[in-house]
């Protein structure tokens, strides 16, 4: 039987998310980021294309590395304004049953307590169709922001990371029992035997107190994590159950399974697979003419200083310096580290420009872009599945929301009639959706009434 392949929509609360400059043409809504009519239409929209769900992407801090200030981020959007992904859940929610919703949240200025408390309500309103995309940043203006002269190193922000999620997942999977809560109209709302106070002290983080919330349909939601350094993959392997990447090429994404599936081997503590999305464009019609002309048009509105100023933000290399001729190198530094080694080390059998690396983000940012008619996209689909490894794909938008309307409408029926996409939703929990079970494998929780 041939390999489902998954979608998810890749978006944002703001103006510009993978594709700097799109937003100026005149079929982009992007204007319409701080409507919450547009966040449903759109969730409506994908969930009668069966997409696993929609991932909010996030970012606290300007992209401020690029001419050493924000004022290309803010000439261009670049990531900015932004608003915050959490507060859109509970609308999309209402008018979907099915769609879940992978929420990036940043845990480096995330004050732990009040946080548990946000998402297990969000489990209770969505019925068990939230997730976190587990992040620590990468820009330093963000660390500004919020107090601090510059952000943690890259290694030490996923130790940080650890101790984290340990201590959350005891609030979320240890606090209250699962029949601690009684609802007796008789007077007992909640048994307090049943009820516990967990404990966590490391790395800075002192918790001693009860989960604020009674436990929600996944207790802990889906977690989602997008780093691929070796840090970040150790991280995976022991706490993601879905993982995004990104890579320009086959070669690269492949290179990226591989690594993964092997960390998961070496340091999974659960046993449990997890599913690995990559990034990728879709622009479609009814014909390959129809979609080379779409192409072509956002190919107008390319703008070379606002993809460089996102890559520059990425990265935390000033790509203003640079001759548009040079060939890009690898540095290391305290940013990302995905980004820059998509166009230096992961793919050594060629190198790019930083005229190329502003050609290619223009549209659709780091992934590949498949064109083409509905027949021909899903050929690249199926090739680019079967060539890396991956479960499905993290879809971004060109122009919103024709970018998903069109998936939804040619491509879906073809994978379909392919026998490569699924036809209904299962039923239960996101979690449940995504792996059949409702809540984390037992090697994932942490008995903290023991000594931490």
């Amino acid at each position: 039987m041939p390999q489902e392949i998954r979608f998810n929509a890749f978006e944002m609360a703001c103006v510009s998310h993978q594709s700097p400059g799109l937003w100026r043409h005149l079929d982009d809504q992007s204007f319409r980021y701080k409507s919450l009519q547009y966040w449903i239409e759109l969730a409506q929209t994908l969930e009668r294309g069966l997409f696993d769900g929609i991932f909010l992407a996030d970012v606290l801090g300007l992209y401020d590395v690029y001419g050493g200030g924000p004022d290309a981020a803010l000439r261009h959007a670049i990531q900015v304004p932004v608003n915050d992904p959490l507060l859109l859940v509970p609308a999309m929610a209402a008018f979907t049953q099915n769609l879940g919703f992978g929420v990036t949240v940043n845990l480096s200025y995330e004050p732990l307590y009040p946080f548990a408390r946000r998402m297990s309500t969000l489990d209770h309103l969505t019925e068990g169709r939230i997730g976190w995309n587990i992040v620590t940043g990468y820009l330093d203006s963000a660390a500004r922001a919020n107090g601090k002269t510059k952000q943690l190193a890259h290694d030490d922000r996923y130790a940080l990371a650890e101790d984290y999620l340990q201590a959350i997942r005891k609030l979320w999977e240890e606090s209250w029992d699962d029949d601690a809560v009684k609802a007796d109209k008789s007077g007992v709302y909640a048994d307090p035997a049943k009820v516990h106070a967990v404990h966590h002290h490391a790395s800075g983080i002192e918790l001693s107190g009860i989960h604020l919330s009674e436990p929600s349909p996944q207790r802990t939601p889906v977690l989602y994590q997008a780093g691929t350094s070796p840090a970040g993959r150790r991280f995976a392997a022991r706490n993601a159950e879905c993982i995004f990447i990104s890579g320009p090429s086959k070669q690269v994404l492949k290179g990226r399974v591989t690594a993964l599936r092997e960390d998961q081997r070496l340091y999974s503590t659960s046993g449990k697979p997890f599913l690995i999305y990559a990034l990728a464009t879709i622009v479609t019609g009814e014909t390959e003419q129809e979609a080379e002309a779409k192409y072509q048009d956002y190919k107008r509105y390319v703008d070379a200083e606002a993809s460089l100023a996102l890559m520059s933000g990425w990265t935390g290399v000033d790509f203003s310096t640079l001759d548009p001729a040079s060939t890009v190198q690898h540095v290391e530094n305290d940013a990302g580290r995905s980004a820059l080694e998509n166009i230096t080390r992961a793919d050594l059998s060629r190198s790019w420009t930083v005229s190329e690396v502003a050609q290619h983000l223009s549209i659709g940012g780091i992934g590949p872009v498949f064109k083409g008619s509905p027949q021909q996209v899903c050929d690249q689909l199926e090739e680019w599945q079967a060539a890396t490894g991956i479960d499905g794909f993290n879809i971004a938008f060109a122009v919103r929301p024709e970018t998903f309307k069109s998936v939804v409408k040619y491509i879906v029926p073809e994978l379909q009639r392919r026998g490569r996409y699924r036809t209904t939703y299962p039923a239960g929990t996101l979690r449940e959706k995504l792996f059949g079970c409702a809540r984390l494998p037992v090697p994932h929780t942490l008995d903290s009434r023991k000594a931490s």
